[in-house]
């Protein structure tokens, strides 16, 4: 549960494909095993998620081809109506709200990007932009005023007047991004966004989007299969497999504490020391221990490998409020690089816990 305030959350949310699904839930009391959903002849496309989003994260929804997850985005903005269970968008159930409200809620406080632009071929990147807030009724001065600016934000100034087939993938994108901002929307769904990318333009993407959020701190439901993805850009994640959440938690606490065999190796090839923070793999600190210098709990093993490696003494560890936390230790940086669990490194006898 984020500490902040909750902005998006679902409760015991059911997606089920096939006949009288609704039925079957209710004289099961909401619940039924996967076995029981195929002797039905139901597909369990999401399956009794609860989930908790805060304002201002990016959470993040992952899991193999067919997990659910693209489905259960939908369920999130009633793209999709669930068979069962509440959505709550600041406090509103959202099955409860009519078409029309709905309708409201999508042109005012929601934003959408998908993997494929949808881009109008006829209007330029700035109708583009201003489509949405055309439709809202918005003057033409001031949706134009606004969709430059938007236009601006994702660096695409200057080409306002172009059309999307005078633009790479990238910009087509960056268009589509400026698009769903122009409605400034509370929240904003990305499903797989930056997929169809080349992986030089997707990195490209993932940064401007991090830039992004650090201006707007929008609360953000972001869907990849990518968990390299995973780590650059979510808050938390969610790992799906067959319509049901397995674990959330951040991509730290998904590496070092797995909640079953799948987690484990699902995050089994992920490079530890782009997820490992100082503070999870750091020994105890007392007055007097000479250092070499200082880094921050959060900071990743990958970001201050080489600075500890090349030091003779350990890197002092501190917190958000500069205190001191810990020592790391370049012993701890070489496992954690070679593929030591990092879980052995925090039981050794000094160790302290993560910050």
């Amino acid at each position: 549960m984020p500490d902040r305030a909750i902005t998006l959350a679902c409760e015991g949310v059911w997606k089920l494909f096939g006949p009288d699904a609704a039925g079957f839930l209710k004289r099961r009391q909401g619940r039924a095993t996967a076995e029981e959903l195929a002797a039905a002849g139901l597909i369990g496309a999401v399956r009794d998620v609860n989930l908790a989003i805060g304002e201002g994260e990016i959470f993040v929804i992952m899991g193999l081809s067919g997990s659910g997850k693209s489905t259960l985005v939908r369920c999130l903005s009633r793209l999709v109506a669930p068979t069962a269970g509440r959505v709550l968008f600041e406090g509103q159930d959202l099955l409860a709200a009519s078409e029309r409200e709905m309708i409201e809620l999508r042109r005012h406080k929601m934003g959408m990007v998908f993997q494929h632009f949808a881009l109008l071929p006829h209007l330029s990147v700035l109708q583009n932009v201003a489509f949405p807030l055309e439709v809202q009724g918005v003057p033409r001065a001031k949706r134009e005023a606004r969709a430059l600016a938007m236009i601006e934000l994702v660096g695409l100034k200057g080409r306002e007047d172009y059309y999307p087939r005078e633009l790479s993938g990238g910009q087509q994108q960056r268009v589509g991004i400026a698009r769903s901002l122009a409605v400034e929307p509370q929240v904003w769904f990305l499903d797989e966004p930056f997929s169809a990318l080349d992986p030089l333009i997707r990195r490209e993407m993932q940064d401007e989007f991090l830039r992004l959020q650090s201006v707007l701190s929008k609360t953000i439901v972001f869907i990849t299969h990518d968990f390299d993805e995973a780590i650059r850009l979510a808050d938390r994640v969610a790992i799906m497999k067959d319509g049901a959440v397995i674990q959330v938690g951040t991509p730290e606490e998904l590496v070092t504490s797995p909640a079953t065999d799948y987690v484990a190796e699902f995050t089994r090839d992920v490079s530890r020391a782009k997820v490992l923070s100082a503070g999870s793999v750091m020994t105890a600190y007392r007055p007097g221990d000479e250092t070499a210098g200082s880094v921050a709990a959060g900071d990743k093993i990958a970001a201050v490998a080489e600075r500890v490696v090349a030091a003779e003494r350990p890197f002092l560890v501190t917190g958000a409020d500069g205190r001191p936390l810990g020592l790391l230790r370049r012993e701890a940086v070489l496992s954690v690089l070679v593929g030591t669990d990092a879980r052995a490194i925090s039981r050794g006898e000094d160790a302290v816990p993560p910050a």
